[in-house]
């Protein structure tokens, strides 16, 4: 029984450390094209992403599940599921860095188009006041506005 156990076990780290290893390398790919700015790549990558995080997944909850079990067990192949997941998580690290400065990038160019559409909307404004006068550059109290690009 122990034998069968402690089988299992092994079977279930070898197990982990290919979707650690895949799991990186998925990752680290997607850091190469997010750096290149490849949206395609990233996109043929989203869905082998999703299956690997879904393995992971599943198999980190066996692991939970079995904490005192695995606590107990000295092997060599612990200790390289240890390396390979301090890899991972180096990589998940840099991944998310890259996916940060991405969206704030992007959250830039979209604030600065907006800043300019409304700089261009205010001068192509014209304005008329509460006694009809004509002001172009006040746009406080008005009675009547419409904009000429339209």
């Amino acid at each position: 029984m122990e034998e069968l156990q402690t089988q299992e076990i092994l079977n279930k780290i070898e197990m982990m450390k290919q979707i650690i290893i895949g799991f990186t390398e998925v990752i680290d790919r997607e850091n190469n094209a997010l750096k290149i700015n490849d949206v395609q790549s990233i996109k043929v990558l989203y869905e082998k992403k999703l299956k690997t995080v879904a393995a992971y997944r599943s198999m980190s909850a066996f692991f939970i599940k079995n904490r005192e079990i695995l606590a107990s067990f000295e092997c060599e192949a612990k200790n390289e599921l240890k390396d390979l997941s301090s890899i991972l998580d180096q990589t998940l690290k840099t991944n998310e860095l890259l996916l940060k400065t991405r969206m704030e990038a992007g959250k830039r160019v979209m604030d600065t188009f907006i800043n300019i559409a409304k700089t261009a909307n205010k001068s192509n404004a014209t304005s008329y006041g509460a006694r009809g006068n004509y002001t172009p550059l006040d746009n406080n109290r008005n009675a009547l506005a419409f904009n000429r690009t339209l």
